[in-house]
């Protein structure tokens, strides 16, 4: 694959796809230790055959995002959440830690020497940053890696759901995304790998995706397949769903903050029946890729529950969309700490 020209890109017909840039991060664990990272330009990982990832899936990523702001500077959204969380997920797969304070240093390495490829301030456009931690080496038997490569990509993205503040509808999958003793607060591969046959059945019955109950009683919202999924009951109070088997969502957590402490609004984590989805007057599903999305309406059991609109963004959640991204893109004032800035 060619690099990617940022003079020849269509900055407001944006998608979301993969685009070889100039420069991304790696650094390699072996013998023990990390060695010294860097920038570099080749874009092609060189593994054994024998490699644990291939055969036992020990990977783990994130999602972030950075922001063009008006004044042309570009910023990073709450990034120590993202090296918490891969931390978390790194150990939770028995593979090497890679620092925190070293992970943001690298993901702003990478927004800075691909600083062509943020989007201009107004378009919607993000650059897109993906960490990742693979496990290497020659491995035959069912244990960690030897080695390992850590690497942060990037591409410029527009929304992950087309139509982009459009509501959109889902469906309840009769899979589960993950055990609720397993790794479902990881962000690892292959979680995300499980999650391809059922958004396909979903997508082929014209839905944008699917939407998980819990693995036990197949009664509790988990998540929707790339996002979480939130709602706002009649009463004005923003609920998400809690389970041990959801991801911990960077987005969602600073939503309950916003819900609460900038709209006023109630703001709880718990349990979400799918059949009292009466209480809610708006739902969506958010995440870093999806930011939010409004949720049109839920399928379950061959019964779709309309919420808002089908056509329309309900007005809290669209509130909600304008703070976030007003945070993100720095319009608005972000609470202490949530913003940092590359450039």
């Amino acid at each position: 694959m060619a690099k990617a020209d940022a003079s020849k890109l269509d900055w407001n017909n944006l998608g979301f796809e993969y685009m070889d840039l100039p420069y991304r991060y790696t650094a390699h664990w072996k013998d023990g230790e990390w060695q010294e990272g860097g920038l570099t330009e080749d874009s092609t990982l060189h593994i054994s055959e024998a490699s644990p990832v291939l055969h036992y899936g020990q990977s783990a990523f994130e999602g972030m995002k950075a922001y063009r702001t008006p004044d042309n500077h570009i910023q990073l959204f709450r990034p120590d959440q993202n090296a918490a969380r891969f931390k978390r997920s790194c150990e939770r797969l028995l593979m090497p830690v890679f620092p925190e304070d070293k992970f943001v240093d690298a993901v702003k390495q990478v927004a800075k020497a691909n600083a062509d490829f943020v989007p201009p301030y107004g378009n919607g456009g993000t650059l897109y940053i993906r960490p990742l931690i693979i496990g290497t080496g020659g491995v035959i038997g069912v244990h960690q890696a030897p080695e390992y490569i850590f690497t942060i990509f990037a591409m410029p993205v527009g929304n992950y759901f087309k139509g982009g503040l459009t509501p959109v509808n889902f469906t309840t999958s009769a899979y589960d995304r993950a055990a609720h003793k397993g790794t479902g607060q990881a962000k690892v591969g292959g979680n995300y790998a499980a999650s391809l046959l059922p958004a396909e059945n979903a997508h082929e019955n014209g839905f944008a995706d699917c939407v998980y109950l819990d693995p036990v009683e197949h009664k509790y919202i988990e998540e929707v397949g790339s996002a979480n999924f939130f709602g706002i009951t009649k009463d004005g109070v923003f609920k998400t769903p809690k389970s041990p088997s959801i991801l911990p969502s960077v987005t969602k957590y600073s939503l309950l903050w916003l819900a609460k402490n900038r709209l006023g609004l109630g703001a709880s984590e718990e349990r979400i029946d799918v059949n009292d989805l009466d209480q809610f007057a708006e739902a969506g599903a958010c995440g870093t890729a999806a930011v939010i999305s409004p949720l049109g309406g839920l399928e379950h059991n061959g019964k779709l529950h309309v919420f808002y609109s089908e056509t329309e963004v309900g007005p809290v959640t669209k509130k909600l969309y304008d703070t976030l991204t007003g945070i993100q893109f720095g319009t608005v004032e972000a609470p202490e700490g949530w913003v940092q800035r590359v450039e």
